[in-house]
Order: structure tokens, then C-alpha cells, then sequence
């Protein structure tokens, strides 16, 4: 494991490939009553038929217009060379304010999120001289956290975070949450999500006597508050947010108040519950509420603040919101099986993905395994609906660290057989469905088909239960650039011969809105469209490489940082001087 680092201290202030086809499957029996199935379109779906030459037009409305500095397409392959082959979610919060074991509480809490990032953790308490006090380390939340660093933090108020680094590198400098003081006292910010406006407002604040000491863009948010003219604190957190464009769930901590707010598009989820010893208690996720034994009452609202303090909750509407955007990713892969995002149930979201893969991308197997851990419930409910054994085929290492030595002699596929270990008495001479959540590179598909196969299987259907994804993601989740996502540059045949795979097939774009039924506009595709809710005004992009780290080798301080700004052509100028990029939302 990466040697951890903490610091203590106070402060005192769809696409072209797809087919049409109506069909009216059964309706599974227990299926939840917003994915009911109505008429569906058969999936991106393709069989090892012939063999097509890869062609490399985007398929992203805005990769063609942002010119960026990458490789020819004659050394295309060697974009596809990690192991770690999924989009990560950057961020978990978490805030209690009432409960005398608050910083606990919220390592326990934190420890429940630590999936939502794993490169650094950190918790803010109120002493009891009002003063706020923080700790924060990189490494995981059990490398940061100890019965002397609990003792540091004292209070019946806390907010904390884990991370995995969208905008900023993963110094420990970028560690939240971050603390500052100011001439009415000192506030403490724990942020999930990621500003698309944040290069703009900090060359505005810069320009006005501004010091940052981080990369994040989350100090944006401090240095608005400080300089805000509104009273009493909780406006000045409303006179902020009402300059962020973006994804934000965030929390706040003062002396005496503990504040959670949301943006108005409600990209990134945060839950509200309470113990039963009325301590008020806010998360990303409702697994945490359930370890600490804190009851479930409800989300908070897209372009909500809520500010809990002596006095009790009180709600304020930050902006009127437009129409929600929840990140549909939850649902498919960040998101823990056990928990309720946007009110829905994780477990039966995936189960029924599964389900409707089956029915619509059937294929005669022996055998349905799954690619663990993400891919197992949606794995579950397409054997089910098949009527086809599910069996662990893979059987996934939960110990393996941040780095491990290579013997001298190469292995191939190294990282993915550390993790990864096929089982030859499930797959031997069998015909083997593999259910995934999603393809990113495709890297990791390609080398477990290898394995499956060197395993003796004897056919190999890879099933996705999402979309293709097109377009990188700048709401919080930290996607490739489009250059590196296979489906961007790809057809469904060309993916499948890139994996080696008998057969492969997506769920269509189409079929899981009409699965959503009449909560499908409240949630965000962009990923799978590259049509954003918000368009990423400064047409940022992601440099080939950036926060591609397999998990195996190397350090969070070895990890380029940042967001990049794209040189803009003349084309792009004109288009976003035209307003034409309506068309991307």
C-alpha cells in the first residue's frame, strides 16, 4: 500500500449502428414500477460474422471540434494500454451535525463511500472553543485515520471527504475538506462534483487580489464566499452557488451550522437522514446512512439549500431549477448495489438492465458470469431472465495494492491477472455470457476474454449493460478523453473484434430511457450523446492520459493534475461566438 500522508490543523475564522425493431417483451414480475418495460429497440448488438476495417471518425459532437495535441491514427492502439478500464467517480460527502461522536461517525460514514474515491480522505470538526479542526491524508480512509487522529477531532458537528481527483492533482495540498478563515469567522467545504466555469471565475478572482493555494475547484467556491457582500452566511453560500455552473453536492461547516446544497440540475446525488438521537446526517450515498444506523428521510432537492443548526433544518430554494440531470452512472456502475440514488433502488436497476439484455440480445450459452464486482446484479438478472445458470467464473482480488513488482520476466496482461482469476471447472468447454457494466478503452474486455478463453472456454458473448460511451463526462466523473473511449472511435463490430469476443452487445441509448418511462428527462446522458446539460463553456478536454492510473503502478503524487484548456480553432470560436452550441444541450 502507498505510504500515507496526513496533516493536523486548526483554524479559528446511441448511434448510427443501432436497429429498430418493436417487440413486446413480458414484463418481469417484480421489476420496479419506473423500469417497466414498454417497446424496445434491439440492442447494439454484433456477431462474429465478418471482419470490417476500423475507421476512426467521432462519433462526440464536440471531439470534432476541439483540436487537441494526440497521436496519429496509425498508432491508435497503443491509446489502449491500461488496466484499470473504468470511468472513476470522483468524490463521496458526508456531514452530521448533533451527535457527540460526530468524526466517528463520519470515518465510519466515509469508510461506507470509500468506492466513490480512493486517493485521499479527510474530516473537519467544530471544537468546543468554536474552533474548526481538520485532518486530512492521502491513501485510503483506514491509512488516514487512527484512534489518536479521531481523538484530534472533537464536536458534535463534522464534515468529511474522499477523493479521487477531477480538477487538481492529487497532492496532498488537494485534499478536502479545505478550510478557510475569513472576517466573519472560518468555513469548511466538502465538494462531489466539478465546475465547468472554474477557470473563468478564478482568473476573475486572481484578477482582484485572490491568492489560491490549491489546483481544486472547489477553493473557487471559498474565495466566492469570503468576498461575497451578503449576510447572514448561509446567503453568501446562495450569492456563490449562483455563480458556479456545473456539477456540485456540497457541505458546508461554520462554528455553529452544518449547510447542504445542491446544484440546480442535480447531477451528483446527496441524501439526508438522521439518527435516533435526532442528530441530522448528510451523504452521497445511503450506505453510509446505513452503517452508522442513521435513518433514510430523503435526497436533497436539485437547487436546494438546507441549513441545520440549534434551531433545527430549514430549507431555502438556491435558484430555480430547471429540469433535473441526474447522473444516469449511478444507477449503472459508481453507485453501491445496497443504496438509493434519486430515490431509486440500485440493485433493482441493474437487475432489470440485466434482464432486458436477455430479452433483447439472447444468445445460446451454458454458462452467465459476471465481471465483478460492478457487473454482478445486472449478470444475475440476465441469467434469470434466460433461464441460464449464473456461476463466479471470475473471482476478483480484493488485496491487491496501489503497486506491485513485475517479475523480470513480463507476464502478460499482468494488472488484469492480479485482479482478475478465471475458474476453469465453470468455464471449461462452455459457452459463457460475460456481463459488464460498461467498455471505456476496452482494454480490460480484450485481455479477459483472453483469459476466459485461455480457461477453455469455448464461446464468449460479452453483454454491456449500458450504452457506448461516446463522450467524456464534466460533471464530476472522471472519463478519458473522447480520443481514448472505444465506442467514440469504433463501431459495435469493430469493438468486438478489437475484444476478441464471439459476439457483443450494448443496451441501447433508446431502451434504457423508455425503461426510466417517465423519469428518463430527469436524468443525464451526455456520456452516451455528448449532448451536455450544461455545455462545458471553456471547452475543456482531458489530455490523453490524464488520472490513467491502473490501480497497480505508481503514486496519486505521480498523477498529472488537472483539467487543460483546449486551443480553440477558429471553426470552434466561431461556433461558440454563433451560439450554436445550444445544439449540444
Amino acid at each position: 500500500m502507498a505510504a500515507t500522508a496526513a496533516t493536523t490543523s486548526s483554524f479559528s475564522a446511441l448511434s448510427k449502428h443501432s436497429l429498430s425493431l418493436n417487440t413486446s417483451p413480458q414484463v418481469p414480475q417484480k421489476a420496479p414500477p419506473f423500469l417497466l418495460p414498454k417497446t424496445l429497440q434491439k440492442p447494439y448488438l454484433s456477431h462474429a460474422t465478418h471482419k470490417t476495417h476500423i475507421t476512426l471518425s467521432s462519433k462526440n459532437p464536440i471531439s470534432d471540434l476541439v483540436s487537441t495535441d494526440k497521436k496519429s491514427s496509425d498508432d491508435f492502439s497503443s491509446y489502449f494500454d491500461d488496466d484499470d478500464d473504468k470511468p472513476r467517480e470522483e468524490c463521496g460527502v458526508v456531514g452530521i451535525y448533533g451527535d457527540p461522536e460526530a468524526s466517528r461517525l463520519c470515518y465510519l460514514a466515509l469508510h461506507a463511500l470509500q468506492h466513490r474515491g480512493q486517493e485521499g480522505a479527510g474530516i473537519v470538526t467544530v471544537n468546543d472553543n468554536k474552533v474548526l479542526q481538520s485532518v486530512t491524508g492521502v491513501g485510503l480512509v483506514s491509512e488516514v485515520f487512527n484512534e489518536s487522529k479521531l481523538d484530534q477531532l472533537p464536536g458534535d458537528l463534522a464534515i468529511g471527504h474522499v477523493r479521487y481527483s477531477t480538477a487538481g492533482s492529487s497532492m496532498l495540498k488537494n485534499v478536502q475538506p479545505f478550510v478557510a478563515g475569513y472576517r466573519f469567522g472560518s468555513v469548511g467545504v466538502a465538494h462531489n462534483g466539478n465546475l465547468v466555469n472554474y477557470r473563468k471565475l478564478r482568473a476573475i478572482l486572481e484578477e482582484n487580489g485572490s491568492i489560491f493555494n490549491t489546483s481544486s475547484d472547489t477553493e473557487v467556491v471559498l474565495h466566492l464566499i469570503a468576498t461575497s457582500k451578503t449576510r447572514p452566511f448561509f446567503l453568501r453560500i446562495v450569492d456563490a452557488c449562483e455563480k458556479l455552473e456545473g456539477a456540485y453536492s456540497m457541505v458546508f461547516l461554520t462554528e455553529d451550522k452544518l449547510v447542504a446544497v445542491r446544484d440546480p440540475f442535480g447531477f451528483r446525488p446527496l441524501v439526508m437522514g438522521r439518527r435516533s438521537n435526532g442528530a441530522v446526517v448528510f451523504a452521497s450515498e445511503t450506505c453510509a446512512l446505513d452503517l452508522i444506523e442513521a435513518t433514510y428521510e430523503r435526497e436533497v432537492y436539485p437547487g436546494e439549500v438546507l441549513v441545520v443548526d440549534k434551531d433545527g433544518v430549514q430549507s431555502l430554494c438556491l435558484l430555480p431549477h430547471p429540469e433535473p440531470k441526474q447522473c444516469i452512472f449511478e444507477h449503472i456502475y459508481f453507485s453501491l448495489p445496497n443504496s438509493i440514488v434519486f430515490g431509486r433502488s440500485v440493485y433493482e436497476s441493474r437487475h432489470v438492465f440485466g434482464e432486458i439484455l436477455a430479452t433483447e440480445a439472447p444468445v445460446d450459452c451454458d454458462v452467465v458470469i459476471a465481471v465483478p464486482d460492478s457487473g454482478v446484479v445486472a449478470a444475475l438478472g440476465y441469467a434469470a431472465k434466460a433461464g441460464v445458470p449464473f456461476q463466479q467464473g471470475l473471482i476478483r482480488s480484493h488485496y491487491v495494492g496501489r503497486t506491485f513488482i513485475e517479475p523480470s520476466q513480463k507476464i502478460r496482461d499482468f494488472g488484469v491477472k492480479l485482479k482478475l482469476s478465471p475458474v476453469r471447472r465453470v468455464l471449461e468447454g462452455k459457452r459463457v455470457v460475460v456481463v459488464d457494466d460498461s467498455i471505456v478503452r476496452g482494454t480490460t474486455s480484450s485481455k479477459i476474454v483472453r483469459l476466459l478463453k485461455e480457461a477453455g472456454a469455448k464461446e464468449i458473448h460479452m453483454r454491456i449493460a449500458s450504452p457506448p460511451i461516446i463522450a467524456s463526462c464534466y460533471y464530476g466523473v472522471d472519463t478519458p478523453s473522447s480520443e481514448e473511449l472505444i465506442s467514440n472511435r469504433m463501431s459495435v463490430e469493430e469493438i468486438r473484434e478489437f475484444i476478441g469476443c464471439d459476439s457483443l452487445a450494448f443496451l441501447p441509448l433508446d431502451s434504457l430511457k423508455k425503461l426510466l418511462a417517465e423519469e428518463s428527462p430527469n436524468f443525464c446522458y451526455a456520456c452516451f450523446s455528448g449532448k451536455y446539460p450544461v455545455p462545458p463553456k471553456e471547452v475543456m478536454v482531458k489530455r490523453i492520459g490524464d488520472f490513467v492510473d491502473d490501480g497497480l503502478n505508481g503514486s496519486p503524487e505521480s498523477i498529472d493534475g488537472g483539467w487543460v484548456q483546449a486551443p480553440l480553432n477558429q471553426d470552434v470560436q466561431k461556433v461558440i461566438e454563433a451560439g450554436k452550441l445550444s445544439s449540444l444541450t
